[in-house]
């Protein structure tokens, strides 16, 4: 039995469209990025105070604040993209990302100490903070980008159906 070349088409349309909507239902939301910069950024400048209230105050606020976020998170997402889709170009986006606001944070807060300038660590993650605002957006249309462009059949060599 031979499949008209316009029905193959249409169900390559319509699976395409179901990966997008799996795509687009696990990347993480453009709120969750400044959300987890603005509680960071709290969060070490009420450790730098160096006063035990502050710093009590401002971890119970961080843990609450972050657990409510993963909370949100998790309560978005429907179900879970597989290691295979991301690949090698998106994991090594997000260890790049990661080691980059990681090297500029410390970086820049070990600089500002050497400097004398008072509240060296909240000032460094201040650019941190706008980083994961700005550029954790960035990352995920990149990640958008990465999981679309992959073959439909999956890895060469896997089967498109059956147990695994």
């Amino acid at each position: 039995m031979e499949i008209p070349p316009i029905d193959a088409e249409l169900a390559l349309a319509e699976v395409r469209a179901r990966r997008a909507q799996v795509v687009d239902a696990n990347l993480v939301p453009g709120w969750f990025w400044p959300s987890i910069g603005a509680l960071m950024l709290l969060f070490v400048a009420a450790v730098e105070t160096g006063r035990p209230w502050l710093v009590a105050t401002g971890s119970v606020a961080y843990s609450l604040g972050l657990a409510g976020l993963i909370v949100a998170l998790l309560r978005r997402s429907r179900v879970q993209v597989r290691n295979t889709l991301i690949g090698a170009h998106g994991a090594a986006a997000i260890a790049v990302f990661t080691l980059a606001l990681v090297g500029l944070g410390i970086g820049l807060g070990l600089s500002l100490d050497a400097l004398g300038v008072p509240a060296p660590a909240t000032l460094a993650c201040v650019p941190v903070a706008a980083g994961l605002a700005f550029g954790g957006p960035a990352l995920m249309a990149y990640l958008r980008r990465v999981m679309l462009g992959r073959p439909l059949a999956g890895p060469p060599g896997r089967p498109l159906a059956g147990p695994r």
